[in-house]
């Protein structure tokens, strides 16, 4: 069906799509070190680039994405800028307001960064009371994905950061930004009570990676974001037959 890019179209277009009774899918990213071979704003392209494989197959609204978000564990890093959890609850809050006023039915939200959820789904528990439907999705599958696709272990369970895959799929996405001459591997031994305290990731590494970027490619990441896409589209239909959408 294709999206309407809200970063391209007119109001008229957005609104003949409103009009028709059209989704809005918002991406949330972050602007946070991933390394020194990757820009900062990989979660953010990352999650634009997801986001519009679900837009373009739903024929939805697709917004520009929210730039910044909780990167607070990251900010020991130079370049890192975080937002407050309760200040990216309060955008997204805004955001779906702004939605819901013009009648788009369901928001969407395509998150690519471990840390913004939680202001996302308390976000999205209020704009539901509020009368606006909200799916909030993270990457769904990826990391039995990762397991098929890949050829470097992940640096934990579930923990994708500057690695293989968030490199292979920059490189599919923004290649003119990977410095892969840059690229290095780290699996830093993680600490007794990681995942139980605050923590800065700066304290037990030192290049930003986590994993081997080294075996990255384009095609890994084409294979990668489809698999996401998919994965996303499946959620998306069981939420429709649920609330017979």
């Amino acid at each position: 069906m294709g999206a309407i890019d809200l970063a391209t179209a007119s109001w008229r277009d957005a609104g003949e799509a409103i009009t028709c009774g059209a989704w809005a899918v918002l991406p949330v990213g972050a602007l946070e070190q991933h390394g020194y071979h990757l820009p900062l704003t990989v979660d953010t392209d990352l999650a634009s680039g997801v986001a519009r494989g679900i837009a373009d197959a739903l024929g939805a609204l697709l917004l520009p994405a929210i730039a910044y978000g909780d990167a607070w564990n990251n900010s020991g890093f130079l370049g890192t800028i975080s937002l407050k959890p309760e200040t990216l609850k309060a955008i997204v809050l805004d955001i779906g307001r702004e939605l819901r006023r013009m009648g788009v039915p369901v928001m969407v939200t395509l998150n690519g960064h471990f840390g913004n959820r939680e202001p996302i789904a308390l976000a999205a528990r209020i704009l539901q009371g509020e009368g606006l439907k909200v799916v909030h999705l993270d990457y769904p599958g990826l990391e039995a994905l990762a397991a098929e696709i890949c050829d470097s272990p992940p640096a934990g369970p579930g923990f994708f950061h500057a690695d293989e895959v968030e490199t292979s799929m920059m490189l599919a996405l923004r290649p003119d930004s990977v410095r892969m001459e840059k690229a290095v591997a780290e699996y830093p031994v993680f600490p007794a009570t990681f995942g139980i305290e605050p923590m800065q990731l700066s304290a037990f590494n030192q290049s930003g990676v986590f994993g081997d970027p080294c075996p990255s490619t384009a095609d890994k990441g084409r294979r990668l974001i489809g698999g996401i896409v998919a994965a996303c589209l499946a959620q998306i239909e069981s939420y429709r037959s649920q609330h017979r959408l």
